[in-house]
């Protein structure tokens, strides 16, 4: 019942209760990955599959995110005392010229909360940077645009990391109201996500993580 109660309180984006009923589940004896995966992650999923039906809207979204995030704040030293290790390193952040990043940010949540070790970069981040951070030992790049302007910036990068010779070693996920899966094959990503879950879907299956 723990489980559903985190689920339902994190959809409602009630961060306070979230957090409350994460520790009583810990309390209570739960297993971390049991939390996350029933818990966090169900009811992000379920948001997730909700905005895609416009039956929620991006505020909704984001105040779900920042419930998710709550919880992990208290499940996360528990997941790593359980010796639950990282699926891999994602870093992400919105490329150079654009200032948006909230959908970046629900992105990081549920990378995180999926078991990514996430590297935030932010907004408006140069290109060399995206390189800077993959040679780091990145699984994943992801790169958000919302703005036509700036998607060339997207294929400055992964020019760079081909000229690094790091293009082999990491996958390319784009996103963003400005992008699209053609573009993505246009400019020679491994993938676009169109919302958080997506992505994460995504990038567990290019890394073929199951």
């Amino acid at each position: 019942m723990s489980n559903e109660a985190i689920c339902q309180a994190l959809m409602k984006g009630r961060a306070a209760e979230v957090k409350t009923l994460v520790q009583q589940a810990i309390d209570a004896g739960t297993k971390p990955a049991t939390i996350l995966n029933e818990g966090l992650l169900q009811g992000m999923g379920i948001i997730g599959a909700k905005f895609k039906k416009n039956e929620v809207y991006v505020p909704e979204v984001l105040i779900a995110a920042r419930a998710m995030k709550a919880g992990m704040e208290i499940l996360k030293p528990h997941l790593v005392a359980a010796g639950v290790q990282p699926l891999a390193t994602a870093v992400i952040g919105t490329v150079k010229g654009d200032l948006h990043d909230i959908g970046k940010d629900i992105v990081s949540i549920v990378l995180t909360g999926a078991g990514f070790e996430v590297e935030s970069l932010g907004a408006d981040v140069p290109s060399e940077k995206f390189v800077e951070a993959a040679a780091g030992g990145a699984g994943v790049v992801g790169m958000s645009s919302l703005l036509t302007t700036t998607r060339p910036r997207m294929a400055e990068v992964i020019g760079l990391l081909e000229e690094r010779g790091l293009r082999d070693s990491v996958k390319v996920i784009i996103g963003g109201a400005a992008v699209t899966e053609a573009f993505a094959g246009e400019i020679g990503a491994d993938g676009y996500g169109a919302d958080a879950a997506q992505a994460v879907r995504l990038a567990k299956s290019l890394l073929e993580i199951r």
